[in-house]
């Protein structure tokens, strides 16, 4: 079993690692940035909504950020990013952003610490939870990041992406069914959202795990 899956497997964490950039990419993106609205997801808007009273001077500074973000600037996009909590320490999003361009920046210790103290500061921070599977995912920390989106999925069990990220997890630990059955629910909330590129990606990921498991597939 395992000589049939060693393969496609390997070809398979390469399109993994491609899609957790695109996911964290996502997942950085303000609410405020509205020049996209395809890319921003409801459950980071109530994040921001919820943990912090806004103000002109704070949404103009995460503006900045994540325009540096958007545009490829994430050494400026972390300078902005650490002024504010300069500013503001106990804002739990700027702290999940600034995990996300440490991330970005190939700096995974780092960009934990950042998530860790989001969820110091806002508990029930399912994304952030799931941002931290997804930088032990890119390590093949594989039953770390399973650990990290159990306690995102704890928190919000419709939260599709991290049910996604679940699955692949499960999969790279030979545990093909659960995987499928958790797709299936992710795939289950992309389509109740409409969300068409999320649940183009999914129905990708399950047929890779169903080729990759016939044999004399490669």
């Amino acid at each position: 079993m395992m000589k049939l899956k060693s393969k496609p497997k390997s070809a398979f964490v390469q399109f993994f690692s491609g899609m957790t950039l695109s996911i964290i990419t996502v997942i950085g993106l303000s609410p405020l940035v509205l020049a996209v609205p395809a890319k921003v997801s409801l459950q980071p808007q109530k994040l921001a909504q919820s943990s912090n009273t806004d103000t002109p001077e704070r949404s103009q500074l995460l503006q900045q950020a994540n325009a540096l973000f958007n545009q490829g600037d994430l050494t400026g996009a972390e300078e902005n990013l650490r002024k504010f909590i300069k500013k503001s320490p106990e804002d739990a999003f700027a702290h999940f952003q600034l995990g996300n361009v440490l991330f970005r920046q190939k700096k995974p210790e780092e960009a934990i610490s950042s998530y860790r103290e989001a969820i110091r500061l806002q508990p029930k921070y399912a994304l952030a939870y799931n941002a931290i599977g997804i930088v032990y995912a890119s390590q093949s920390r594989w039953q770390e990041a399973i650990t990290e989106y159990q306690k995102a999925l704890e928190i919000n069990p419709n939260y599709g992406e991290a049910l996604t990220n679940f699955a692949l997890g499960l999969w790279q630990t030979n545990k093909r069914d659960e995987a499928l059955s958790s797709l299936q629910k992710a795939l289950n909330i992309f389509k109740a959202q409409n969300r068409d590129e999320k649940v183009n990606q999914v129905e990708r990921i399950m047929r890779e795990i169903k080729t990759a498991d016939q044999p004399g597939v490669s």
